[in-house]
């Protein structure tokens, strides 16, 4: 691929200062992917693939300026490296060897992707770049947004001459702590703003659920999918259920669920997401317990994109590996915490086909 080809590499604009530290763009490209990544909030802000005739398309929602991430407040997590805690915690609140932690609420009484401030609004350190990969680095304080220990993170983005998006993630802390972190890319296999992802295939190597209640917190089930639309273990097209009346659809208003992965290693796909019209394919591997399926319901036509589209409900989907929301409240679920002198250690696998 000719690189000159994507106008779009040389139209975003994101030098600038924030915190005063030096907020830039930087451009991968490996076998047939071309991506763009801007240090605020390590974001993925393009991300071009070829359908099954070579056309290629930016596959992944964002925007055209660093102004538009920094005010567009309500859709934050473009793109973003979400923690240091990703998803949920119930009240903001939990209990770390007898002492309790109280935590920034930001979603409905509830602390979301690591608080007010997360590590989506951070201007992460730049170790190193190549062509294909970039190393960021950074540590959050001790106490920062009300999580205990000093969190030192090395995160890479690397790109693969089999297409693949690669990210690895290494955690330490001076102390005991909660750690879950993920990556927040929006896709549409179409291309950003090409219409809706209803009929986009969806496979989902999980046979339960982890159930939540109305403020999406889990009650603590692991809900089995067999005989529900929430049954992704054979293909089936993201719209065909969505509206079907089953009161875990209503509390996410569609898809917003943890799934327990079933995969005995990374090396079996987690999911699979297939476009008939263009013929690209998403597989997804990890080394991580949980899949968050978020179907875009959220998006209400508000921002514009980086070419001029709205973005608009169900036009996108997320696939976030994790360990699962508000484990720190349940001791039944796998667990997120990090003793010092511990690595915590997680790989995502964002791999891109056609056929």
């Amino acid at each position: 691929m000719i690189i000159e080809k994507l106008p779009l590499l040389v139209a975003l604009a994101f030098q600038t200062m924030v915190d005063n530290k030096q907020v830039s763009l930087y451009t991968l490209h490996n076998g047939d992917i071309t991506m763009q990544v801007t240090n605020f909030g390590a974001r993925v802000v393009s991300l071009f693939t070829p359908d099954r005739t070579g056309k290629y398309e930016d596959v992944v929602l964002g925007y055209p300026d660093i102004e538009s991430y920094l005010h567009n407040r309500g859709e934050r997590f473009l793109g973003c490296v979400v923690g240091r805690y990703a998803n949920r915690i119930a009240d903001g609140k939990f209990t770390l060897e007898s002492k309790e932690y109280n935590l920034p609420l930001n979603s409905g009484g509830q602390t979301l992707h690591g608080g007010i401030r997360g590590f989506d609004n951070i201007v992460w350190n730049v170790d190193s770049v190549s062509e294909s990969q970039i190393v960021f680095s950074y540590t959050a304080a001790d106490g920062e947004e009300g999580f205990p220990g000093a969190l030192h993170v090395v995160m890479t983005y690397s790109l693969s001459d089999s297409n693949e998006f690669k990210i690895t993630y290494k955690a330490t802390s001076d102390q005991t702590t909660v750690v879950n972190l993920s990556h927040h890319s929006f896709f549409n296999l179409r291309g950003e703003g090409n219409g809706s992802v209803a009929s986009h295939i969806l496979t989902l190597n999980a046979g339960h659920i982890t159930a939540v209640n109305g403020f999406l917190i889990p009650t603590g089930e692991l809900m089995p999918v067999e005989n529900t639309p929430f049954d992704f273990r054979s293909p089936h097209a993201i719209g065909e259920r969505i509206n079907e009346n089953h009161e875990q659809l209503r509390f996410g208003s569609g898809y917003d669920h943890n799934w327990v992965l079933d995969c005995k290693s990374i090396d079996e796909p987690a999911a699979t997401v297939y476009e008939p019209e263009s013929g690209r394919e998403l597989l997804v591997f990890t080394d991580q317990p949980g899949i968050q399926f978020y179907s875009g319901n959220h998006f209400y036509g508000t921002a514009q994109g980086k070419y001029g589209k709205l973005h608009n409900r169900r036009e996108s989907f997320a696939l976030e590996t994790q360990k699962f929301p508000d484990s720190p409240n349940h001791p039944d679920f796998p667990s997120t915490t990090l003793k010092a002198g511990e690595t915590y250690q997680h790989t995502c696998i964002y791999k891109f086909n056609t056929k």
